[in-house]
């Protein structure tokens, strides 16, 4: 065996190659091939019968050549294929000679898809843009042709040159009538019915420039006196009401009725808070209460407080007008004008929150007073506290009711309560002149009175020798007409006094002097 290598087609090693000056060329060496693990041949390894890529193998006809797409249907055909008759395909035109007849090899002198060709058919041009075209078959109706537009008529033309015929104008005519007189229909009916205000002939009423209130008017007395009026809030456990007074003292005393602070005085021993105009509040200390005439005094901690003018209600007469200032259901701050309807006008107040004998010669006036104005202020013209206003009459209601206005108020004469609030002020508490006897209205249809009904035993009436049926008809100078007017009669004396009542005992007229006692 020969040491030489055994040459390849091209060359084995040490063969040299050209000319055999260049360098011999070594063949690579044999790859080792171990047998793949029959563990990874079942992973990934072909499936048994396939030969080839994990891909199908193209299926063949019987003959083996490849098999051909079915045709396609008549509505693809007519889109997608060639013109009837052509012969030439997509990529490029058949070439013609200068007799322009098609050489038969699709050849020409130049390039077929850009000079001339491209421009000519866009479907050769790959820069043809994509356009929307309208369905195959459906080509749509002809754009209709611009015309030159034509000179225009005018009015004169119209009418006289003969362009239009006179039908044509006599009907234009009627239409234009027509719709002026329905606008001129639609126009009178919207002007008859508008409000005579916007009617060009309405005579409006000149309006003149502010004024300043003049003082006395009910502005300037209200933004005097609010400033002295105060609501009071009255808390007892969860229950909660409220009511008005006012300032009568530099050192922050407020009256008002004993009715509205009682709650607060009871057993439940509740609080009360006074809420001033500018909205400050400030706890208030009650310094006493005289049920018998519903009034009471509270102190409230206010440095140089606004303090309300008091008038004097002796000086009142029917007709005066007067302002009730108060917080009628909350409302603070709430003013209502009046005139004074009655004066010495006696009135026995709902038990509620009093002794259950409070009796006073109120003032009647018209102004509306409801829940919660009790205890404020009712001024003057002047702004001068005449009455602190206490009670109502309502429809279907007793007096001292929750019942609305009606126009039927009643306010303690302000003569009454300072003498009342001075007491209080100074010891806490009122005594008030007593007789000793119970009565009731009595009339004879000429004669009014009190009848007694009952005489304590040892008081002033039994000293005096008044009896069971006595029918009392003066105390003093004050005629009486029934039981009320005998309490207020009573009590504007002061206890230790002695006093003239004439009676009538059996028919026959009596005057006894009775030395009046405390209560």
């Amino acid at each position: 065996m020969s040491d030489t290598p055994d040459p390849g087609p091209s060359g084995g090693p040490g063969t040299p190659i050209g000319d055999g000056t260049a360098p011999p060329r070594l063949a690579p060496r044999p790859l080792e091939r171990p047998a793949p693990d029959p563990v990874d041949r079942a992973a990934f390894g072909r499936p048994a019968g396939v030969v080839s890529s994990f891909g199908p193998r193209p299926r063949t006809t019987s003959n083996g050549s490849v098999p051909v797409a079915p045709p396609p249907t008549a509505a693809v055909a007519r889109a997608f294929g060639r013109p009837a008759g052509g012969d030439g395909g997509l990529q490029r035109p058949p070439a013609q000679d200068a007799g322009g007849h098609s050489n038969g090899r699709g050849e020409h002198g130049g390039d077929a898809f850009w000079p001339g060709g491209s421009a000519e058919d866009p479907w050769r041009n790959p820069g043809t843009p994509v356009v929307a075209a309208s369905p195959h078959g459906d080509a749509g109706p002809a754009p209709a042709p611009d015309l030159p537009a034509g000179p225009r008529l005018s009015v004169r033309e119209v009418l006289f040159g003969d362009r239009v015929q006179p039908r044509a104008l006599a009907l234009l005519g009627v239409l234009a009538l027509g719709i002026g007189a329905i606008g001129g229909l639609t126009g009178h009916w919207a002007a008859s019915g508008a409000s005579a205000l916007t009617s060009p002939g309405a005579v409006l009423a000149t309006a003149e420039e502010a004024k300043e209130r003049p003082p006395g008017s009910v502005p300037d007395v209200a933004a005097r006196v609010l400033p002295s009026v105060v609501s009071l809030e009255v808390t007892v456990g969860n229950q909660a009401g409220n009511g008005s007074g006012v300032v009568i003292d530099p050192e922050g005393y407020v009256l008002t009725n004993d009715h509205v602070v009682a709650p607060a005085t009871g057993p439940g021993e509740g609080s009360v808070e006074a809420v001033f105009s500018d909205g400050s509040r400030v706890p208030a200390v009650v310094v006493g209460t005289d049920p018998m005439t519903d009034l009471a005094v509270l102190k409230v901690p206010v440095e140089n407080p606004t303090v309300a003018a008091i008038g004097r209600s002796s000086e009142l007469a029917v007709g005066d007008a007067v302002i009730a200032i108060g917080s009628p259901f909350g409302l603070a701050g709430t003013v209502t004008t009046g005139i004074v309807s009655a004066v010495d006008r006696p009135l026995r107040l709902d038990p509620e929150g009093s002794a259950g004998d409070a009796v006073i010669d109120a003032v009647q006036t018209d102004a509306a007073i409801n829940p919660g104005n009790s205890g404020g202020p009712l001024v003057d013209a002047t702004g001068a506290v005449v009455g602190i206003n206490t009670a109502i009459r309502s429809a279907g209601a007793e007096v001292g009711g929750q019942g609305g206005s009606i126009g039927l108020g009643f306010a303690v004469p302000i003569d009454d309560a300072r003498t009342i609030a001075e007491e209080l002020i100074r010891t806490g508490r009122v005594a008030h002149a007593d007789l000793g006897v119970n009565a009731r209205s009595v009339t004879d249809g000429a004669t009014d009175g009190a009848q007694v009904q009952n005489v304590a035993a040892g008081g002033p009436a039994a000293a005096a020798g008044l009896l069971e049926g006595d029918v009392v008809v003066r105390v003093g100078g004050r005629a009486i007409a029934g039981a009320d007017e005998l309490v207020v009669a009573v009590r504007e004396h002061v206890p230790g006094d002695q006093v003239p009542i004439e009676l009538v005992r059996q028919g026959r007229p009596l005057t006894v002097t009775v030395t009046l006692g405390q209560r």
